[in-house]
């Protein structure tokens, strides 16, 4: 099993910059994916970005946030962060990090989640 626990989440102006942080503990050494994704009021949940986690570093977008976000990791670490950039309105919601154990499967392992409001 994988534990996570998200931090960084706030209240902010648009325009302005978060950084989240993902740290993990557990059986990291089976993930081989880490993502963020969010929920907004009365949406479901819907992917951010992910990054690899094992060798490489290949990392992957939602179109609303490419150019704007930027995920990255420290492995030392076991933290995954989300730089995020120029944030607009409709980036409000509780951001969630996620791991991937196997190809096939979607991610899991989810923390508690952190609140990121972004106000006009």
């Amino acid at each position: 099993q994988v534990q996570l626990v998200e931090s960084g989440g706030g209240l902010v102006q648009a325009g302005d910059s978060l950084r989240l942080s993902c740290a993990a503990s557990g059986r990291t050494f089976s993930v081989i994916n880490m993502g963020w994704f969010r929920q907004a009021p009365g949406k479901e949940r819907e992917f951010v970005a992910a990054i690899n986690w094992g060798g490489g570093d290949t990392t992957y977008y939602a179109d609303s946030v490419r150019g704007r976000f930027t995920v990255s990791k420290d492995n030392a670490k076991n933290t995954v962060y989300l730089q995020m950039n120029r944030l607009k309105p409709e980036d409000t919601a509780v951001y969630y990090c996620g791991a991937q154990v196997f190809a096939n499967q979607p991610f899991g392992s989810w923390g508690q989640g952190t609140q990121v409001t972004v106000s006009s």
